[in-house]
């Protein structure tokens, strides 16, 4: 990360909020935000930086969700392709580690490692979605 990223050691609570706000899908970081504007005081660029990428990242999720969803369901009304579909959907959401699929697996797997960055003081990178959120904190 940049120089200026680095400068900073933000306290425990600005940590706590950041790792918190990713299993919460940016909630927990949009009351640290709402808290901030009744108490009229200004969040640091750390806290800013991981409550921006957490939603960022959850609308991100949502909407990669919902088009998945579109397309599959298109893709069902197609003869022979649809049973493919069907097989891929399968194989990606059957239970496979403690009772969790191939895709929560992963999706838990990048929540702990940005949560547990946050929690460690430090800028967690995820492809394209930080170098937005750092260009636009600037």
């Amino acid at each position: 990360m940049d120089s200026y990223y680095n400068k900073e050691n933000p306290y425990m609570i600005e940590r706590i909020v950041a790792s918190l706000t990713y299993p919460t899908m940016g909630m927990i970081g949009f009351i640290w935000l709402i808290l901030g504007l009744i108490t009229k005081s200004h969040p640091r660029a750390f806290t800013l930086y991981h409550i921006y990428q957490s939603i960022f990242i959850s609308i991100a999720y949502v909407v990669l969700s919902l088009l998945i969803g579109v397309i599959v369901n298109i893709l069902g009304y197609i003869p022979l392709i649809n049973k493919l579909v069907a097989q891929i959907i399968f194989w990606t959401n059957a239970p496979v580690f403690f009772g969790y699929s191939i895709i929560q697996t992963i999706i838990y797997a990048i929540l702990i490692y940005l949560a547990v960055f946050a929690f460690m003081g430090r800028y967690s990178y995820f492809p394209f979605v930080s170098e937005i959120i750092k260009e636009n904190l600037r």
